[in-house]
């Protein structure tokens, strides 16, 4: 009888272990890996520059363009977080200084700025709304363009008079601000589903 029971016992714990381990371990089969995200943030922020530098300026209005690194930053850290929109920050803004007559550093430092700001953002409001996304591209926009002007009269560079600076740095943030709901959209579109998410047939 005690070698019944025993045996019985036994029996449990092992289909209990078993059972366990089937209910615990999950397979990752996540699509999004951290390389694919990786060539993903590069590709577009690679991208958002060159049109910026070639083929933005002609859609001018009230003396500025869309900034398309700025928003691509926006909409970076909007979906993925802060760390990642302050990365793909610095590498934006060093392919922008490179493409500029300036010294390097001070696009990088402006993106960095917009990132920060948009993550403090995300963080005491809701992503679903299409107006907190644009009021961070104004602000941001705004903050970008302070410390652009503001170090290159740092450096001794020529910068616009106060009135025209003022101007121009609110043309930029609505521009952005109007833009910034469709670079979401398109980023998002791009990205994919999140990780977690998986479709069931």
């Amino acid at each position: 009888l005690r070698s019944s029971l025993t045996h019985q016992r036994m029996r449990a714990l092992r289909c209990s272990a078993a059972s366990s381990s089937r209910t615990t371990w999950t397979p990752n089969l996540s699509p999004r890996l951290p390389a694919v995200r990786l060539v993903f943030g590069a590709a577009l922020m690679v991208a958002a520059v060159l049109v910026q530098v070639t083929w933005a300026p002609r859609l001018e209005v009230g003396g500025s363009y869309p900034n398309l690194a700025l928003m691509a930053v926006i909409a970076i850290t909007w979906t993925m977080g802060v760390r990642a929109g302050l990365v793909w920050a610095c590498l934006a803004g060093v392919l922008l200084d490179l493409t500029s007559s300036g010294p390097l550093g001070p696009h990088a430092l402006a993106l960095l700025a917009g990132a920060y700001i948009t993550g403090f953002w995300t963080r005491n409001v809701a992503r679903d709304s299409p107006v907190h996304p644009a009021l961070a591209a104004a602000v941001s926009t705004a903050l970008y363009s302070v410390i652009l002007v503001g170090a290159d009269d740092t450096l001794g560079l020529p910068v616009p008079p106060l009135g025209v600076a003022v101007q121009l740095v609110f043309a930029a943030s609505v521009y952005n601000a109007v833009l910034m709901p469709i670079a979401l959209f398109v980023v998002r579109k791009l990205q994919g589903p999140p990780p977690g998410r998986t479709e069931v047939a």
